[in-house]
């Protein structure tokens, strides 16, 4: 998956959805965006698969201001939230699991890192 942002925070007010106790996964989508359903499996696979990681959809359309804000230019847009919102990384296209997994796990460590 793709590079680190500049320090940006997104909040629950912002997604309209809980963040995850350890991670999120933020998926940018539109309406005929084919791969975007499958991002959507791929991402939903990978947050029943570890434990506090929630999985959350934006429709890019109704959200422009957010699409704006966090420089979102095509569909599918995968961020990686920490637990307090702050993305860790960013990805545009189908990620694949493995990758999903990788960078979930190097968000995940540097969480434990600075504790």
């Amino acid at each position: 998956m793709g590079g680190v942002m500049r320090s940006m925070t997104v909040s629950e007010t912002e997604l309209g959805a809980a963040l995850g106790e350890r991670a999120t996964l933020v998926q940018f989508s539109t309406a005929f965006c084919q791969p975007c359903r499958a991002t959507r499996r791929v991402l939903g696979d990978v947050a029943a698969l570890v434990p506090g990681v929630a999985h959350v959809e934006v429709d890019a359309e109704s959200r422009l201001d957010l699409v704006r804000r966090l420089e979102i230019v095509s569909t599918p847009t995968v961020l990686i939230l920490d637990n307090s919102g702050n993305i860790v990384k960013k990805a545009s296209g189908q990620p694949r699991k493995a990758d999903v997994l990788a960078a979930l796990g190097q968000a995940l460590s540097q969480d434990t890192d600075e504790m």
